[in-house]
């Protein structure tokens, strides 16, 4: 697919000429700085949906080199001759496919809703806009990249502009919250690096040098060439089912792991909700999470397939831990903020469940989970950025009676709420639907147990909603107003997607089917006997 631009640079990095563009703005004029920030995510937005209208649902991705769409490669890094080391080759590579294409529209939507949820930024507006283009850079290439040093790159971009809108604009905690978010994020990296030098010096591949016309064999970065085990000729990565491949996995997973969080690894999440401004933590919970998932599936089962299948049991088990332990943890909240927090890590377990199955049920729930669940939670922590500006609490025994002095807000509520457990013709409803179709073909007892999150996800959610907006109002909330225009435009549109996607889904499944349908594929083919073993487990 080529629309004769590069579109997929262009949404990358808009932000950064957004940046450019307040950096030469007066710091008095917030008018005009968020006027920059809402024109570049409007215009992601645009492009976004030239994508979605242009993107050809035939062409699955994944392994193929010719059926990847929009794709730009020019050479970035090139070395010849460095003795051991061989011919260094480093590309600007990007391209899409059905799993990274679900992932851009989310990515640009809450990118954008994020924008106008900022305008409750009080100080500093420069740097805070700044730094949240930036952000949206590190996300979007993220999701763009096809070459794993490319990929690394914007990975650890983020981590710059999230540990200072933390740092500078969170609550009263929010330099620990910024510390142990980066420390957190940053350990995980570590092992994302080790594990992708070894796949580097593993990975070789021939090719025409441009300067001389010759072939030369050379080291690759590429993603794509990664995946194929023809190119894994020589260092620790070359032996399938080798230990130092389960090493290797098991390096990559705990990275992406972290950024998910997995449970043990979620503790530094609902510090750093409670401490991020609201618009942070849509971005966070909408779009940073989904990342670990799509690191798991792009890069974990597409070099190391064999492993995947192998483990898969193991992911289904923290898969069902996530969903209930972080229900119940849910539910002993009485900040509201951490409440939705945990409610993220619990319905995040579901997309670990629908990854463990193996099948194209459960990876099309997962998938479609990690977008239902963006713009969900996104309501969630936006309805909570409404309600803390004007009360400045989160306690949810502090309230009570809202339904009727709040009206439009508790409508709005209660559709985000009802998404979040799963009501029948909303969006969430759909992905965990298939969720659980795909995982109890391979995983009966798991998925059986982890059913359980649904009545847990049900408690909480109408226990919140029944302190908060049910009863009589006490008297000091008397002068609370309704919800704004400014408000009900980041709000609304996304509840109409999640009415949208709960009645009619099949504009995102679309997408990512053939994609899906290839990855499931190519990991069974890795493994059939691992899949065997694991069946009958179950």
């Amino acid at each position: 697919m080529d629309l004769g631009f590069p579109i997929l640079s262009v949404l990358t990095f808009l932000p950064v000429l957004g940046m450019i563009v307040i950096a030469l703005i007066h710091k008095d004029n917030v008018k005009i700085i968020r006027t920059v920030t809402i024109a570049v995510t409007a215009l992601q937005i645009v492009f976004s949906i030239v994508l979605w209208m242009t993107f050809d649902t035939t062409l699955a991705g994944i392994n193929d080199p010719n059926s990847f769409q929009y794709i730009e490669r020019v050479p970035w890094i090139r070395i010849a001759g460095l003795g051991i080391f061989g011919n260094v080759s480093i590309d600007y590579f990007m391209g899409i496919d059905g799993l990274s294409v679900t992932m851009i529209l989310l990515t640009s939507l809450i990118s954008f809703v994020g924008a106008i949820a900022s305008f409750s930024i009080t100080k500093q507006h420069k740097g805070y806009f700044m730094m949240y283009l930036l952000l949206v850079t590190g996300m979007m290439g993220v999701f763009c990249a096809l070459d794993f040093f490319l990929f690394y790159i914007f990975w650890e971009l983020m981590l710059l502009p999230m540990y200072f809108l933390i740092g500078i604009w969170g609550g009263p905690r929010r330099e620990y919250a910024a510390i142990k978010f980066f420390i957190y994020t940053l350990f995980g990296s570590v092992f994302m690096l080790l594990v992708m030098i070894g796949l580097y010096f593993s990975t070789v591949v021939t090719g025409i040098d441009p300067a001389t016309g010759q072939q030369i064999s050379y080291h690759s970065f590429s993603i794509i060439d990664m995946m194929n085990p023809a190119n894994m000729t020589m260092g620790i990565f070359a032996t399938i089912g080798d230990t130092w491949r389960y090493i290797g996995y098991g390096a990559l997973f705990l990275g992406f792991a972290i950024k998910i969080p997995r449970f043990p690894f979620h503790t530094r999440l609902p510090d750093a909700h409670v401490e991020a401004p609201t618009a942070i933590s849509v971005i966070l919970a909408g779009v940073l999470l989904k990342m670990g998932t799509y690191g798991i599936l792009r890069i974990c089962f597409g070099i190391f397939p064999e492993i995947a299948v192998a483990t898969s049991q193991y992911m289904v088990i923290f898969g069902f831990i996530n969903i209930v332990y972080g229900a119940f943890c849910a539910m002993a909240q009485t900040d509201l903020k951490k409440l939705i927090a945990y409610s993220s890590v619990s319905h995040m377990g579901y997309v670990l469940l629908g990854m463990a199955a193996l099948n194209s049920q459960g990876m099309v729930g997962a998938i479609f989970q990690m977008f239902n669940h963006g713009t969900i939670t996104a309501m969630l922590f936006l309805s909570v950025g409404v309600l803390y500006d004007r009360a400045h609490t989160r306690g949810l025994n502090e309230f009570g009676g809202l339904a009727n002095k709040m009206p439009k807000y508790f409508a709005l509520v209660v559709i985000c709420y009802f998404a979040s457990l799963g009501l029948p013709g909303m969006s969430g409803f759909i992905s965990e639907a298939f969720v659980f179709l795909g995982a109890f073909q391979t995983w009966q007892f798991w998925t059986i147990l982890s059913t359980l999150g649904i009545i847990l996800t049900a408690a909480y959610m109408l226990w919140a909603l029944q302190r908060m907006f049910l009863g009589k109002l006490p008297e000091r909330w008397e002068g609370l107003t309704d919800i704004n225009g400014r408000e009900l435009v980041s709000l609304v549109p996304l509840a109409a997607i999640v009415i949208f996607l709960g009645i009619y889904p099949s504009p995102i499944l679309d997408l990512m089917t053939t994609s899906v349908n290839q990855l499931v594929a190519f990991v069974q083919a890795a493994g059939p006997k691992a899949i065997e073993a694991a069946t009958i487990i179950r």
